[in-house]
């Protein structure tokens, strides 16, 4: 099995390259320009395009070819006061050479809209952001020239009292989305609601691949699912749900994609460690590795790059592992 590192948005090691840049709302009513104060945001978020390209030239140095973006990348992007401010037009130009260059050097680029984004909700105000905020990511995504290997990564939402109710309200919404937003969406387990079963049950309704969350799964597994050391005979199905989807302007097999992470403390056992338990990983990588032969892991630790090479450092003293290159190994 060949194995692919990335780390989410920020790097520890790139000074002055945050991809977050933004300005708060407060800020922006007190400026008496409206329009002085709209050019300022779209040159921040200029800035945070171009930074972000900064940073997959970084990744290239180090052989780094996963990258999820910060969903910050345009500030203010879908408050209620910047109602009818399309900034894609002033970006159009950045976005498109921050995706050429993931498309030369074939990196696989995805989102994460943040957690209020949520089509299981009961509340229509809720509903009709989120989907606002879905067709953003998606538009970004389209103004790279990305095709859709560049996912968007949700979680089902929360339960709201009545969990099955919920699940179907997910579905039908899914089923209801634009087919351009359809295909780019990937599901998680969640780390409270939806474990890992029940998130497999709703993409095969839907159709939607699957990103399973090894951390999520840890904390979050009811008693009709098998224990955390055995979640690889859920792994046939979950790799089943990928099936059909390809690699950037390739008829190659887009691989799986996993989310890691490793508990903060015995206390706080949801929250994300700075670094990656290698040997919890590496448990999993084995019981799955017979049966898959690419898999593409997101690494969600405090330490971002930095712990991305600390895992390269940890995996490459293991007994059954060739490294392949610093982001990469096969097992």
């Amino acid at each position: 099995m060949i194995v692919r590192l990335g780390y989410v948005a920020m790097s520890m090691l790139v000074a002055n390259a945050s991809p977050s840049k933004t300005m708060t709302a407060t800020t922006f009513a007190k400026l008496e320009n409206r329009e002085a104060a709209i050019r300022k945001l779209e040159r921040t978020a200029v800035d945070n395009i171009n930074n972000t390209l900064r940073l997959l030239k970084h990744n290239r140095a180090y052989d780094i070819q996963l990258y999820r973006c910060s969903s910050k990348l345009i500030p203010l992007l879908g408050h209620e006061m910047l109602e009818g401010w399309d900034p894609m037009p002033v970006l159009q130009d950045a976005f498109a050479e921050l995706g050429q260059y993931a498309r030369l050097h074939k990196m696989r680029i995805s989102f994460h809209p943040d957690h209020f984004t949520v089509l299981s909700t009961p509340r229509e105000e809720v509903l009709r952001n989120s989907l606002l905020d879905l067709d953003r990511h998606v538009t970004m995504l389209e103004a790279m020239g990305l095709d859709e290997s560049a996912k968007c990564n949700i979680h089902i939402g929360g339960a709201y009292g009545n969990k099955e109710t919920a699940r179907a309200r997910f579905v039908e919404r899914f089923r209801n989305l634009p087919e351009r937003i359809q295909r780019r969406l990937t599901l998680e387990n969640d780390d409270k609601t939806f474990t890992a079963l029940e998130t497999l049950t709703v993409c095969e309704d839907v159709r939607a691949p699957m990103v399973l969350d090894i951390h999520h799964h840890q904390v979050n597994h009811s008693e009709d699912e098998l224990a955390e050391e055995d979640i690889a005979v859920l792994w046939p199905r979950i790799m089943h749900t990928w099936e059909g989807q390809k690699e950037q302007d390739s008829e190659r097999h887009l691989p799986p994609k996993i989310h890691v992470s490793s508990p903060k403390n015995d206390k706080d056992v949801r929250s994300h460690a700075d670094f990656i338990d290698a040997a919890v990983l590496m448990q999993f990588l084995r019981s799955v590795a017979p049966m898959t032969p690419k898999l593409d892991i997101m690494i969600e630790a405090k330490r971002k790059d930095e712990a991305l090479i600390q895992l390269m450092k940890d995996v490459s003293e293991e007994r059954d592992v060739n490294v392949l290159g610093q982001a990469s190994f096969e097992l």
